[in-house]
This record gives structure tokens, sequence and C-alpha cells, in this order.
């Protein structure tokens, strides 16, 4: 790897994360009470995760982060309509994500679906009143911007690497 490639995606990360920061501070805005610097963060945080080395490796982290983040927040959304948030609860939550994704044959979605249910569930014990279907929906929308912005940046970057023949 030369010097302009130990740059690169340091600064592909880095781009990301900021642009996702932003998207996902003001789409969260938009919705009074739900916490735009949360949006902002998890959207970072999803573009942080995704972006690698390739565009393959992005597009196949993409597709796990989009469909993990989907499946842990209809989880979380469901437990926490039924129930208030409890760190034993969360557990439950996260068991039952997990053996989903692997009844499901997707057991390498588990975790990011895990981490959803964590950012779910804890948001929403910052202020009950905050819908439990909208909250979950709102992580998952913040998720996808911050996908989206990190598949964008990896294609659009100068040097940015194609996929591997």
């Amino acid at each position: 790897m030369n010097s302009a490639e130990r740059l690169r995606i340091p600064a592909e990360i880095a781009v990301a994360a900021l642009v996702a920061y932003l998207v996902g501070f003001w789409f969260t805005s938009l919705f009074p009470g739900y916490l735009p610097k949360i949006g902002g963060l998890w959207s970072a945080i999803s573009a942080i995760v995704v972006t690698q080395a390739t565009r393959k490796e992005t597009t196949s982290s993409a597709s796990l982060r989009i469909l993990g983040s989907a499946i842990g927040a209809l989880t979380s959304a469901v437990y926490m309509s039924l129930l208030p948030f409890h760190p034993l609860g969360m557990a439950l939550a996260i068991f039952a994500t997990v053996m989903l994704c692997a009844a499901v044959n997707i057991p390498s979605h588990g975790r990011l679906a895990a981490i959803t249910v964590i950012v779910v569930m804890v948001t929403g014990s910052l202020d009950p009143k905050l819908s439990p279907g909208l909250n979950a929906l709102l992580r998952f929308v913040e998720s996808s911007l911050g996908t989206g912005v990190a598949v964008l940046s990896v294609r659009l970057w100068p040097g940015s690497r194609p996929e591997p023949r």
C-alpha cells in the first residue's frame, strides 16, 4: 500500500462520517424531541462501519448494515411497545434478534442488528414519551442515510479502488 492509499481510506472514512452526521442531524431535527444529535451520531457510525477499502467490500457491508438495522429496529420497536426499557429486557431483545437472524439464515447480520437494538432501546429510554415505532423507524432511516453516504463516498472518491478482478 503506497502513501496515497494510506491516506485515502482514513480521508474517505472521515469525510463520510462528517457528511453522514450532518445529514442524520438534519433529518432527525425534522422530528421535534427525537434527538438530532443521536440521529447524526447513528448516521455517522453507519458510515464508518460501512466504509471499506474497496467498492465491493463497501457494498457488501452496506447490505449487512441495512438488513441488520431493519431487523434490530423491528425487534426493539416491538419490545418497547410492550414493555418499558430495562437492561435485562434489552439483553432479551438482543438474544431474540440474533436468534431471528440465525433462524432466517443470515447469522452474520446478528451483530449489527443487536447494535441497533441497543441504540433504539437506550434512546427510547432517554424519553419514554417517544413513540417506540417512530423512534425505531428514525434509527433505521438514520442508519440507511449513513450507509448511503458511505457507498456514495467510496464510489465518487477520486482514486477509490474498484472491485478486484
